[in-house]
């Protein structure tokens, strides 16, 4: 069965339930019609009881984060900027923390780039498959933006403070190999691959007991845990608040979209 909503669509397979970013066009790139579509599917989904969530996406690219043309459109003024962007980094927020504390077993099928804030998406992931030519990378000190969606929340806890610094601040591409080695992937593939590896988890998921595979995440991601990483995500959202109505944000962005240009 297959449901669509404007930029995400949800389709259900053999007991597990795929959400696919569907914003191709724009490389999935993150806008709050986006993230209210996500946090929708998010809450269906829990309320099916799937064996196991899989969030992907369509096109080219998994999502390249928040889309900064968004931004700049709001950018008349400062407060018209701030509810833009308190809006779009709380959701994708109020999302992770949706996928941290899901009641099955989630996994990620990269199918290409992940940027910004986009990359919260996967580190919530309990197992990642990466396609070959797909990256992370933060992007952040090349425009001008706080980090978001974990980068400072969530990052440091699986790869360590120094190394998550180091790619931060030297806007350091992973790729696909490298976030394998950093334990970011479970396993790298062919593109065309994906779903079959996807496919094959889901079949050993399904020879186990869902209530264990529950009851499991559950421990891992208690009240404690997620209480902090929500306490993380806020200072984030915070501070990306700060920084994006800064003149020389303004500056940045405009400059890293004539470059993309």
């Amino acid at each position: 069965m297959t449901t669509g909503t404007r930029q995400v669509v949800t389709e259900e397979t053999d007991g597990a339930l795929w959400i696919r970013l569907d914003r191709p066009t724009r490389h999935n790139a993150l806008v709050p019609e986006l993230i209210d579509d996500l946090e929708a599917a998010l809450d269906h989904a829990a309320g099916r009881g799937p064996a196991a969530l899989v969030l992907t996406g369509n096109g080219a690219s998994f999502s390249t984060g928040g889309d900064i043309a968004g931004f700049l459109a709001h950018a008349g003024s400062p407060n018209a900027l701030l509810g833009y962007a308190e809006k779009l980094v709380g959701g994708l927020h109020a999302a992770i923390l949706k996928l941290l504390s899901f009641p099955a077993p989630v996994l990620a099928a990269v199918n290409g780039p992940v940027t910004g804030g986009a990359t919260g998406l996967v580190l919530a992931a309990d197992m990642v498959a990466m396609a070959e030519q797909s990256f992370l990378q933060p992007y952040y000190s090349a425009v001008g933006f706080a980090p978001d969606g974990g980068w400072t929340a969530l990052m440091p806890e699986r790869i360590g403070t120094a190394k998550t610094l180091q790619i931060q601040y030297l806007n350091e591409r992973i790729c696909a190999e490298e976030a394998l080695a950093l334990g970011l992937a479970t396993h790298v593939c062919p593109r065309s691959q994906l779903d079959n590896v996807v496919a094959q988890w889901l079949g050993m998921l399904g020879a186990g007991f869902h209530s264990t595979h529950r009851v499991t995440r559950k421990n891992v991601w208690d009240a404690e845990r997620l209480a902090t990483v929500r306490a993380r995500l806020d200072q984030e959202k915070s501070r990306f608040l700060e920084l994006v109505i800064q003149p020389e944000t303004l500056d940045g962005m405009k400059a890293f979209l004539q470059q993309r240009a």
